[in-house]
């Protein structure tokens, strides 16, 4: 359990702020994360990482000279917002492109994808990589949809390291796609997580047994078995991982691994060589030779109590990059043959120009739109409001099969919304206004996969209402329909999925229809309410097929998913707000 907070919303920021003052040797702090002190070399590919908090070292402890060159660091579990990541990047790049690198999670790969799209437009050469070491996530076939556990180390180690040799960003990414296929990962674990702030842990494992194939975010294992020894857990994480071999390593016998031993959080060190101990043993009596093993925590889960097991088969292209010399805070290996460039004094003052500053400048906005602005403000409120009741519940719903973090990254996001909104409207912006900005705080502070997706819907409706004409259902109805398509299209997801889609879909469908027929706006919310609500307490007879539950499938029947659960409340809060603050409602 994490004791040492002070308000639990602000312990990502807080730990990042102490980190970078502690390492001002190797980092600075950035918008959204840190990047090298001595900033990157000209003319060298940048390699950004990053992810959530609650992993250190991941993501702030491994920037430094042959491993990273900047960090993107989001709330706790939850991704950093395009945002963020275009901030670092920015700070990072030194001319050569820059290569976006993160686990294989869904809130992730939207947020990075965003940022590299906008880094292009800025003419900043991007490109974007998922790490997807983990065997238990999903079947060899289906690796695509792996998540990114500790292989994230070996594979940015790769990457980077390619770029510490000069390499231009196509080769840098090619050698990450190489290292990612020949990396494997497989976690067990003896207890859950709890998050700061929380008097329990996400998922619990019964006495006497032990979760196996974890994930990195509170995720419960896909299965259970007997609580092992140090050898039978040893034992377990060597056969499933060399039962599963990259396509081009026909045997492990005389064939050179990169291994790492992996704590999750709680797991003592000299546990952790007990383990290893007979992990090499293993190991070696199936030829494997071992290359610079790592032992230790690495990529964590705060207080977890497991470990897992990361094998990445070296060939001639792959070993001496394993082996390059690295200096980061929280990873050292070897020496550099020249001594790393003094940092530039300018450089924290010159590096707050990758920091964008806010444009208070507002677009012209009409009497009408001013107006509507301020239902929008108190539809945004009941929003925040009605998050902050629910907080827990979204949490414990969410913990079922995913993460158990939908409610704070929720909670987040709606308030940044909320407050964006306020001083928008109260410097006589326009509602399309008022929601854009609202879009961009709920994006920025919650991160994650709702973040991106809720940032998508304000957006969407803020571009239908203008500032110019006077806001209708019409329009509203509209905005929603577009908001509907966006975040199918950003997310991929269906209606099926057992996703939030379940629910807008059926909410923007019934909105047009109830428009269209000439109903007033805020009665034709209130029938569109309706079937969001019996569309969210349908999704608990569905499995999921996208996102952190999918491989969990079965355990979320009989509950319902957070995401659809927490639209479903949000519309019925707006009903509420537009039978209060009325605006044109024909």
């Amino acid at each position: 359990m994490t004791r040492l907070i002070n308000d639990p919303a602000a312990f990502a920021d807080e730990a990042l702020e102490g980190f970078a003052a502690a390492h001002r040797r190797w980092v600075r702090p950035v918008t959204g994360g840190v990047v090298r002190a001595s900033g990157t070399p000209a003319g060298q590919v940048a390699v950004v990482i990053g992810g959530g908090s609650g992993h250190y070292p991941a993501f702030s402890g491994l920037v430094g000279r042959g491993l990273a060159h900047g960090a993107a660091v989001g709330n706790v579990f939850a991704s950093p917002s395009a945002q963020q990541i275009r901030s670092v990047a920015r700070a990072a790049h030194a001319g050569a492109g820059v290569l976006l690198m993160y686990g294989n999670y869904a809130g992730d790969v939207l947020h990075f994808g965003q940022a590299a799209e906008r880094l292009a437009a800025e003419g900043v050469e991007a490109r974007t990589f998922a790490v997807t070491d983990d065997i238990s996530s999903a079947a060899a076939q289906e690796s695509a949809k792996r998540r990114g556990i500790a292989g994230d180390l070996p594979v940015f180690k790769a990457a980077s390291a390619a770029a510490e040799q000069g390499l231009p960003l196509a080769e840098v990414l090619a050698v990450a796609e190489h290292a990612n296929a020949r990396t494997r990962s497989f976690g067990i674990a003896f207890s859950g997580c709890t998050l700061p702030g929380a008097d329990h842990p996400l998922f619990t494992v019964p006495e006497g047994r032990m979760a196996v194939g974890l994930g990195i975010h509170g995720e419960p294992g896909i299965g259970e078995e007997p609580l092992p020894t140090a050898d039978d857990a040893a034992r377990l994480l060597v056969t499933r991982l060399l039962a599963e071999l990259p396509g081009d390593v026909a045997a492990p016998a005389g064939r050179r691994a990169a291994v790492i031993l992996n704590g999750l959080g709680s797991v003592k060190y000299e546990e952790l060589f007990v383990v290893y101990r007979k992990v090499a043993e293993l190991l070696g009596d199936a030829g494997v030779e071992i290359v610079d093993p790592e032992v230790g925590e690495l990529v964590t889960s705060f207080d977890m109590a497991g470990v897992s097991l990361t094998l990445t088969w070296l060939d001639d292209r792959l070993a001496p990059l394993w082996r390059a010399p690295a200096d980061t805070p929280a990873y050292r290996k070897g020496a550099f043959a020249a001594p790393e460039a003094a940092p530039d004094p300018e450089a924290a003052a010159t590096g707050a120009a990758a920091d964008e500053t806010a444009d208070e400048s507002l677009p012209e906005a009409s009497e009408d739109s001013r107006r509507a602005a301020g239902t929008v403000l108190a539809a945004l409120t009941a929003i925040a409001d009605t998050v902050d009741t629910h907080v827990e519940e979204l949490g414990r719903i969410d913990a079922v099969a995913g993460d158990g973090d939908h409610g704070i990254g929720m909670q987040r996001g709606a308030t940044a919304a909320r407050q964006a909104a306020a001083t928008a409207y109260g410097l006589g912006a326009g509602a399309g206004t008022v929601l854009t900005r609202a879009a961009d705080a709920w994006a920025d502070k919650a991160g994650g996969t709702s973040g991106a997706l809720w940032g998508t819907i304000l957006r969407c409706l803020g571009t239908a209402l203008g500032d110019l004409a006077a806001p209708d259902a019409d329009r509203v109805a509209a905005g929603v329909a577009e908001a509907s398509a966006a975040v199918r299209r950003l997310g991929g997801a269906e209606v099926g999925d057992k996703t939030m889609v379940d629910v807008l879909v059926p909410f923007a469908d019934t909105l047009t229809a109830a428009t269209a027929s000439g109903l007033a706006l805020t009665a034709a919310w209130d029938r569109a309410a309706g079937a969001a609500q019996s569309a969210a307490a349908a999704t608990a007879e569905l499995l999921p097929r996208k996102g952190r539950a999918r491989p969990h499938a079965e355990k979320s029947l009989g509950t319902p998913d957070a995401g659809a659960h927490s639209l479903a409340l949000i519309t019925r809060a707006v009903h509420g707000a537009l039978l209060s603050h009325p605006t044109n409602q024909h």
